[in-house]
């Protein structure tokens, strides 16, 4: 004996399937790349994809600094045996003043951690109490900072909101890379 049931499912499971088939387009042409709506057409000549600036407005190298919220830039002046670190804002185009008397780059090196303070530069230019530079000239930091086996991080505190960031090894020497250097 067949059920009443049976025979109504069937039913409504063809008219489902006939629902999700549709209508077929009369012409069965692929889409060719030439019609693409302007939305999915990508026209890479023009303007920037978000590419990540490799340098900072003075040519040292880039420490992000959050979520790329700010940015450190490290300027290694092998001659004056200085280490200047500049706060930059999140898309690398202007100094970012901040209320900090120093900031911190620690280094690990033999297994051991140093902290060295960077002063905040009183001719940077700023508003008073604020400084976007900051300066060491320890010739133990530049060394250190020159050290390929050795790790070193910048940590600052911006808007009372501390941040860190890894200070790669491929810095700037007076903008001129490592090229030439022995280490």
């Amino acid at each position: 004996m067949i059920s009443p049931a049976k025979p109504l499912a069937a039913v409504l499971a063809l008219a489902v399937s006939a629902a999700f088939v549709g209508c077929a387009p009369e012409e069965d042409e692929p889409l060719a790349m030439d019609d693409a709506p302007p939305a999915l057409a990508d026209d890479h000549e023009g303007h920037d994809h978000g590419a990540h600036p490799t340098e900072g407005l003075h040519g040292g190298g880039l420490i992000e600094l959050g979520d790329e919220e700010y940015h450190g830039e490290l300027v290694h002046d092998d001659a004056a045996g200085a280490v200047t670190i500049y706060i930059l804002d999140a898309h690398v185009e202007a100094a970012v003043p901040i209320d900090a008397a120093e900031v911190t780059v620690m280094v690990v090196h033999d297994g051991n951690r140093e902290s060295f303070k960077l002063a905040a530069d009183p001719d940077a230019g700023d508003p008073e109490g604020k400084s976007s530079r900051f300066v060491s000239s320890n010739a133990e930091l530049a060394e250190h900072l020159d050290h390929e086996g050795e790790t070193a991080k910048l940590m600052v505190k911006i808007d009372g909101r501390s941040y860190s960031g890894d200070i790669a090894h491929d810095h700037d020497h007076d903008g001129e890379g490592h090229e030439g250097h022995d280490h």
